[in-house]
């Protein structure tokens, strides 16, 4: 591996190269479900960063005590400056650009369709093509409209239905995409939303979680039927966040049940869901824990990024690997860390792009890799103070400056081109 790692790393022909994005975290001027509980909860969340976050990421991130902060107001401002985003992207090398569709903006009431709207997402997919980058379209990523979430949002029965018929207009309006990505990390909302009670609803009910798990894998479904509907060429997946699990000791057979537990409700469950409503895998890598019987962690942490999370590459490879028993194409949709200074960006992606093409050289069908985050963005819970980006965003003028770790990718993928592929 390491004198593999010396060598520029060739990539199959075809490769998907790009970064992502969400349009509630860039696009700015949304009003669902998330931008209303913002507005809630702002002061109670600065109020509460002294406690939440070490001491070291309150000294360099003060704005986390400032409820503005956690407003998402204008964001990137991308809704109305995408063409200048996209000729980044361009510029970065990109052949493919995932990004999502705001259904607020689409269905503000229920049953009434903005035709100005959907005209500005077929504008948004026609700058992609212009410049010849691949649109990869999620359609829910964990926001939707106020009526919607006044039925119960993810939790109601009705959900898939109205999913489901989001789905087929966005696939018919939005002619000849060939990549959709159903829902966002079904697990995210059914951890943070309805166990931990983190997010909205802050409903924090496990039997809930439970009817959410149903909600959503039958959402995806209905939403897969329907875009095949529309277009039987279509390629139609979900992506989820999957966490490298491993047992804190080895050799305690206690650890090893604990991980396939773990593993079990927070990877293959939703798969397993779904089956056969999938025609690819879209993993989403962040998180590597070592845990025993007890559910504590015992990582090492020897690199972390400014959220404190670990940085372990191997994991991604792990999850690919274990992903090949499903036999379906897979593209990782999400991969990036917090880093204000850039100052692991580029290693960060370099280790975790050489492990994903260990994978490949081992016969995992990868066919794509997309950076989060294209943009610095609006990071949920945590607003503005995490800084994902390859692109740096200055919040007061929103000028787009592209970080060394840009220009690094870019290399990358121009010299990944595999000529015998």
């Amino acid at each position: 591996m390491e004198k593999e790692i010396k060598n520029n790393l060739k990539f199959p022909a075809g490769f998907l190269w790009g970064a992502a994005t969400s349009a509630h975290q860039v696009e700015g001027g949304t009003k669902n479900n998330w931008s209303e509980w913002e507005k809630n909860n702002a002061q109670r969340i600065a109020n509460g960063a002294g406690k939440k976050w070490e001491k070291w990421q309150q000294e360099k991130f003060p704005e986390m005590f400032n409820s503005e902060n956690y407003i998402s107001g204008q964001a990137c401002d991308q809704y109305n400056r995408y063409k200048e985003d996209f000729d980044l992207v361009k510029l970065g090398g990109h052949n493919a650009h995932r990004f999502s569709i705001e259904w607020s903006r689409i269905e503000p009431e229920e049953g009434k369709f903005d035709e100005k709207e959907i005209e500005h997402y077929q504008k948004v997919v026609s700058a992609l093509r212009e410049r010849k980058i691949e649109p990869f379209i999620c359609l829910w990523h964990w926001t939707h409209p106020l009526w919607l979430e006044d039925k119960g949002g993810s939790a109601s029965s009705e959900f898939p239905k109205y999913f489901g018929r989001f789905a087929k207009l966005m696939a018919e309006k939005l002619e000849g995409v060939n990549f959709w990505l159903t829902i966002n990390e079904p697990m995210s909302v059914i951890s943070s939303c309805y166990i931990l009670g983190n997010w909205p609803p802050q409903n924090k009910n496990p039997l809930l979680a439970l009817k959410v798990y149903k909600v959503l894998a039958e959402a995806h479904r209905k939403a897969y039927d329907e875009i095949h509907s529309v277009s039987k060429n279509a390629k139609v997946g979900f992506a989820n966040i999957l966490a490298y699990f491993e047992p804190a000791n080895r050799k305690n057979p206690l650890d090893i049940l604990t991980v396939k537990i773990a593993k079990y409700f927070s990877n293959d469950k939703f798969f397993k869901m779904t089956e056969g409503k999938n025609d690819f895998l879209a993993p989403q890598y962040y998180f590597h824990h070592k845990i025993n019987f007890f559910g504590k962690r015992k990582n090492e942490n020897k690199k972390v990024s400014d959220f404190n999370w670990e940085i372990y590459p191997e994991g991604l490879y792990q999850i690919i690997k274990d992903l090949h028993k499903y036999n379906l194409p897979i593209y990782v949709t999400e991969n990036g860390l917090a880093d204000k200074d850039d100052e692991k960006r580029t290693e960060f992606i370099k280790e975790h792009l050489k492990w994903v093409h260990k994978a490949i050289s081992e016969g995992v069908d990868v066919r794509g890799y997309f950076y989060w985050s294209l943009l610095d963005n609006f990071e949920w819970d945590k607003g503005f103070w995490p800084r994902f980006g390859l692109i740096e965003i200055d919040y007061k003028t929103l000028e787009r400056k592209p970080r060394k770790s840009f220009y690094v990718y870019k290399e990358i993928i121009e010299k990944s081109k595999c000529s015998k592929c």
